[in-house]
């Protein structure tokens, strides 16, 4: 009877040796993963970080470029309206001809003048115009990209919340294992 005492005793003590050695390993394999999680979860928060600050930066060139835009529309207006005043002037000047037949030389000659200016300005207007495509294009890539990289911080935030409601599960069953005693 003594040795089936002293064997069962044997054999519950190992038994508890195993035991603990089991759990000394779940515990360290479960640290590891934590700090694994921890490091993830700083990288993550400095790549929202730098996201922020692109963020700020595109902000203040979409301001920029609206500001910019701005003044070529109003330009864009100015000629405009100078284009509307010199087609009135080359009106006036056309009608003056027909009724002024002595003086259809300096006439002409005006007229001349008045149509290198109109081409001069036309061309302005055509460079300008150019310039506001060049600049609502940069101005609809910079949206696009910005719409995309709100898109990428969504999906990493996404993520980040992911991680959280993981680590948090971990943390509930780690409080939830029996210790073993």
């Amino acid at each position: 009877m003594k040795n089936l005492q002293q064997t069962v005793f044997l054999v519950l003590a190992l038994g508890l040796c195993g035991l603990c050695v089991y759990q000394w390993h779940a515990q360290t394999v479960q640290r590891q993963e934590i700090q694994l999680l921890e490091k993830t979860v700083y990288e993550k928060a400095a790549a929202i970080q730098g996201y922020t600050n692109s963020l700020a930066t595109m902000d203040r060139q979409i301001a920029t470029m609206d500001a910019a835009l701005s003044q070529l529309k109003a330009d864009g207006r100015t000629n405009a309206e100078l284009v509307t005043a010199r087609t009135r002037e080359n009106f006036l000047l056309h009608t003056q001809i027909a009724g002024y037949t002595n003086v259809i030389e300096q006439y002409k000659a005006a007229v001349a003048t008045l149509d290198t200016r109109l081409k001069e300005a036309n061309e302005a207007i055509q460079k300008q115009n150019e310039s506001v495509k060049d600049l609502v294009a940069q101005r609809e890539d910079l949206v696009r990209k910005f719409n995309e990289s709100v898109k990428d911080r969504n999906d990493v935030v996404g993520k980040y919340n992911d991680l959280v409601s993981q680590v948090e599960k971990f943390q509930a069953a780690a409080t939830n294992r029996p210790s073993g005693r």
